[in-house]
């Protein structure tokens, strides 16, 4: 699924927010200064990482006029298979 929705960028921010939390505690920890900084890196790709996430969601595409049937598909591939097959048709 995260291949199929396109969201290895969000794991890798997310990855990387956390092994900068667990740097900043260290740091924290042995009294480094700079550790504050690192904090905030930290929760801005956790933030971001979590946006990223959560764009699928509430962009996806509704499957039947209801809305009760919603399509998670990768906004970039679909249209453009759609439009090729309706022109070669």
């Amino acid at each position: 699924m995260v291949r199929k929705l396109k969201l290895k960028k969000a794991v890798i921010a997310i990855v990387l927010g956390v092994l900068a939390l667990v740097a900043a505690k260290i740091m924290e920890a042995y009294r480094v200064t700079g550790h504050h900084f690192v904090l905030t890196v930290s929760g801005v790709l956790l933030i971001l990482g979590s946006l990223i996430l959560l764009y699928p969601i509430l962009f996806a595409k509704k499957a039947d006029k209801d809305g009760k049937h919603v399509e998670l598909q990768p906004a970039a591939k679909e249209p453009v298979d759609r439009i090729e097959a309706e022109g070669v048709a």
